[in-house]
């Protein structure tokens, strides 16, 4: 019953939210015990990989200070305490339970760096507990799940940003005012990809007793109950679909994001999608290495692809995001951004010409460390206790990662499928819609609003 009542909450909220309003405002602003003096203290929830990337960039600020840290794997804690000694001088408080950490009132904000499947709950019960949030992206495992973190966040009025920091980028500033120029011409095609060479084959292992100092069952959380596996544990969650969904979800929110933001679009007509496991097909992931998916949007197509064990990609690119006109495509990525003129072939008539001047290239400066801006840009909004400055507020991120499972939705059918936005769902399609929705287990249940 409990199941039924929320899946009929949850499609009010997709009706009704995210996908259902065109406005990426953030909530106004409220009141706060912080002045602008005031050192803001944090708690990090998560601190082996970007959890503690995110921590290392706000430390970087003088008026913050480090006081809870939360993990459930010990040896990772042991490791991020000899990390921060060298640091600062306090000792932060530890915490496995980050329900502890959370009922902490000295705590002003924290950062979210969990795997995908505990995002949202953790979010959730972050800022109903009055915490400002910077969550990491993909904002959560489901689109259920990304509209109840939106409805939380609103109803909280708590500053919430999403690790998505190319928003904070200065040169994808500067590409956008080239394509909102128009000298590009009527863009038709979006191409948007990621090419990770770095990636090689996940070697399969046997499951394993749990590691000493690890609490699993939590770290399991509402995922499926599931002997241990190293595998599956810490950087390499990413590619089970229990906790993640791979690159599509992984590096597409960060592609996707841009895609969006400059084409001012929200949610797609239809979706299809092809690829698999065809450059490892015997490795221990369960997600695709090598997938395409074809979004169409009113006016322009998206085109996404992914692929691991290689680098070259679209325009000689690992990862990038492509405009592509009639007069021109712009290619912008984390390196800078480039125009390409299009020259028209031989049988045009003189009047057809492509008038379009070229324009110069653009290189990012190698000291800017685009990840500092974006926390520098969270710090500021909460002492402040305003996000309408946010770079990437959560319904930002929440659509971002929205377009990137209707990708791994479509490529889980098998078929073409259509969004009805009214309706929050797809078009007379149950098994898809099936996948909109989360089953948490073990006895955690998903937050309410």
């Amino acid at each position: 019953m409990k199941r039924r009542v929320f899946a009929k909450q949850a499609s009010t909220l997709l009706a009704g939210g995210v996908l259902g309003s065109p406005s990426l405002m953030a909530s106004p602003k409220i009141n706060s015990r912080l002045s602008p003096n005031d050192k803001l203290q944090i708690g990090v929830i998560g601190c082996n990989g970007m959890g503690w990337s995110n921590t290392n960039s706000m430390l970087k600020m003088n008026d913050v200070d480090l006081v809870g840290l939360c993990d459930v794997d010990q040896n990772v804690v042991n490791r991020r305490l000899g990390d921060y000694a060298k640091l600062r001088k306090n000792k932060p408080k530890v915490y496995g339970d980050y329900r502890d950490l959370l009922a902490d009132e000295a705590i002003d904000a924290v950062i979210i760096g969990s795997p995908d499947h505990w995002h949202c709950k953790m979010m959730v019960d972050a800022v109903q507990n009055g915490k400002h949030v910077y969550v990491e992206k993909p904002l959560a495992n489901s689109i259920e799940e990304c509209n109840i973190m939106v409805g939380a966040a609103e109803k909280s009025q708590k500053v919430v940003q999403v690790g998505q920091w190319q928003r904070s980028g200065t040169h994808y500033q500067k590409a956008l005012e080239v394509l909102q120029s128009g000298v590009l011409g009527n863009i038709r095609l979006v191409k948007v990809w990621a090419y990770q060479g770095w990636m090689k084959p996940v070697p399969k292992l046997a499951d394993s007793q749990v590691p000493k100092g690890v609490d699993y069952d939590f770290w399991l959380g509402p995922a499926p109950k599931r002997p241990f596996n190293q595998n599956r544990f810490h950087f390499n969650f990413r590619w089970f679909w229990d906790y993640a969904g791979g690159l599509m979800t992984d590096w597409g929110v960060h592609e996707i994001d841009i895609a969006l933001y400059f084409m001012k679009a929200i949610a797609p007509v239809s979706v299809m999608a092809t690829g698999g496991k065809i450059a490892y097909p015997d490795d221990a992931s369960e997600t695709p290495d090598t997938l395409q998916a074809i979004f169409e949007y009113d006016g322009f197509n998206m085109l996404w692809e992914h692929a691991t064990g290689i680098d070259n990609g679209p325009y000689g690119r690992r990862e990038g995001i492509a405009f592509i006109g009639n007069n021109g495509t712009l290619v912008v990525n984390r390196g800078g951004y480039e125009v390409m003129v299009e020259k028209r072939s031989v049988g045009y008539s003189k009047s057809a010409e492509n008038k379009m001047a070229p324009i110069e290239a653009y290189q990012k400066p190698a000291k800017v460390k685009y990840l500092d801006l974006h926390t520098q840009n969270f710090i500021d909004a909460v002492k402040k206790n305003d996000p309408s400055g946010l770079k990437t507020p959560i319904k930002s991120g929440s659509l971002a990662a929205i377009n990137a499972h209707m990708g791994n939705i479509a490529y889980k059918t098998g078929r073409k499928v259509y969004w009805d936005q009214a309706a929050g769902k797809f078009k007379d399609d149950e098994a898809a819609n099936k996948l909109l929705l989360t089953d948490y287990q073990n006895g955690w249940e998903l937050p309410g609003i």
